[in-house]
């Protein structure tokens, strides 16, 4: 391994001038020890490198073009950025920074660095930044120039959606890959490959079915999470005499499996997105799943029940008025109790709101009514219902006239509300379903009785 002084060159150049092959140490993780040496090794990611597709023809010498490697951990991000560097015919000097580590000052040595290597020899460098998405925003602007100009070919690696993570310009400015996590099929490739490779176990050991299965269940699509937890599984076959890695080696090896859940990154609003669609879709089985990933990752309580309050109201509003004291009393329990047991009262809420009739009638009523006031329908207030509590209020008119409603038998009487232009506008229309039904046949009657005439 070389440096240049402030960073660690991971791959010494070769006698062709380009990035040589790695040198892994012995006893490095079965995972480094496995990483694809050409594109040929590479599993799984067909999408992107099939025939003509955009990642095979940057890694087969096409233009060169900065790249945004966006997906989950274990998909490949940074063998394929290693990959990019070897694949410029001997032209591309390879630097990887990560964003936990660098700063600006760093990046501008980088830069700096690769502006003198291509005026000295015409070598472009690909820069590789492993979570981008912990850079600020002046980290990332620090980086445009030399994209730009293509000082160097940026291979940015982000486990989030850079829509969300990635300052625009820089997004302009690359090409954005989403890499997708590992098929069944492809991690026993993967799997099969480690154990016979002699970078791998050499076949110093034998995977029988159901462990095989039980390591692809486990890695959830993560090619990492794979080979490590069958290097465990392996260690704990070998040091006890066996040959062969079968569910009870594996389970032993690992005792749970890692929930995939990024509580700042994308995974963090696809989970909690799922959760209330399956809400609002009135599927308590697949609610308590989504909540039970939450839960186990460590997401805050709060934000779950903030987000069964909003959905009270937005989705059942009064088809069931219960729904949102429901949701209510689960955050008083989250904040008055806390977790674990703040779980139990998360999940009976979640199953309240699953299981309760639906209307979006509340939501719509009040957006449609916001949408006429800030398109001007502010008329005056009716005198009559102008505040008459000063002095001088009578004399401008203000509150003569006003009929007080429990002074009749029935507790409505007609008057008038709204303002003139907006007289006999009608906001909220009730669903037929669950309470709402019994304001569906009432509110007619309400409105006639109001607005004193027929029209309703």
């Amino acid at each position: 391994m070389t440096t240049d002084g402030l960073f660690d060159i991971a791959e010494p150049d070769d006698a062709f001038g380009g990035p040589a092959e790695p040198q892994v140490r012995e006893g490095a993780p079965l995972a480094v020890r496995m990483r694809p040496r050409s594109l040929d090794e590479v599993v799984g990611q067909r999408h992107l490198l099939g025939p003509g597709a955009p990642l095979r023809r940057l890694l087969e010498g096409g233009a060169p073009a900065s790249v945004l490697l966006y997906g989950p951990p274990g998909t490949g991000k940074t063998t394929l950025a290693r990959l990019m560097a070897r694949s410029g015919a001997g032209s591309r000097h390879f630097v990887a920074l990560s964003a936990l580590s660098a700063g600006v000052k760093e990046l501008r040595a980088v830069i700096e660095d690769a502006r003198r290597r291509l005026d000295r020899d015409g070598r472009s460098t690909v820069l590789f930044i492993d979570e981008v998405h912990r850079f600020s925003k002046t980290q990332q602007d620090a980086l445009l120039g030399a994209v730009e100009d293509r000082l160097v070919l940026l291979v940015a690696a982000t486990t989030e959606n850079p829509s969300f993570s990635v300052v625009s310009p820089l997004l302009s400015r690359s090409l954005i890959l989403q890499l997708r996590s590992l098929e069944p099929d492809e991690l026993r490739a993967l799997l099969r490959r480690a154990v016979v490779d002699g970078r791998g176990l050499g076949g110093s050991v034998e995977l029988a079915d159901d462990g095989e299965d039980a390591l692809v269940r486990l890695a959830a699509g993560d090619a990492r999470r794979a080979l490590t937890a069958l290097e465990a599984a392996a260690d704990g076959v070998r040091s006890a005499g066996g040959h062969s890695i079968g569910l009870a080696d594996v389970e032993r090896a690992v005792t749970e499996v890692a929930v995939r859940y990024d509580r700042a990154g994308d995974q963090h609003y696809d989970v909690i997105s799922a959760f209330i669609k399956s809400i609002r879709g009135s599927d308590p089985d697949a609610a308590l799943h989504y909540l039970a990933r939450m839960i186990v990752a460590g997401e805050d309580p709060r934000f779950i029940a903030r987000r069964l309050m909003i959905h009270a109201s937005e989705d059942i509003g009064l088809a069931d008025p219960t729904a949102l004291q429901a949701a209510t009393a689960a955050a008083q329990v989250v904040q008055l109790v806390g977790m674990p047991e703040a779980r139990i009262a998360l999940a009976q809420a979640t199953l309240h709101l699953a299981t309760a009739p639906k209307s979006n009638a509340v939501i719509t009523a009040i957006d449609a009514a916001m949408a006429e006031v800030r398109a001007g329908a502010v008329g005056s207030v009716p005198p009559h219902l102008r505040d008459g509590h000063y002095s001088g209020a009578e004399k401008l008119g203000n509150a003569v006239g006003y009929r007080y409603p429990h002074d009749d038998a029935d507790g409505v009487l007609a008057q008038q509300y709204p303002p003139d232009d907006l007289v006999g506008r009608d906001y909220y229309v009730p669903t037929t379903r669950g309470s709402e039904r019994v304001l569906a046949e009432r509110l007619p009657r309400l409105r006639r009785a109001v607005r004193g005439d027929a029209r309703g």
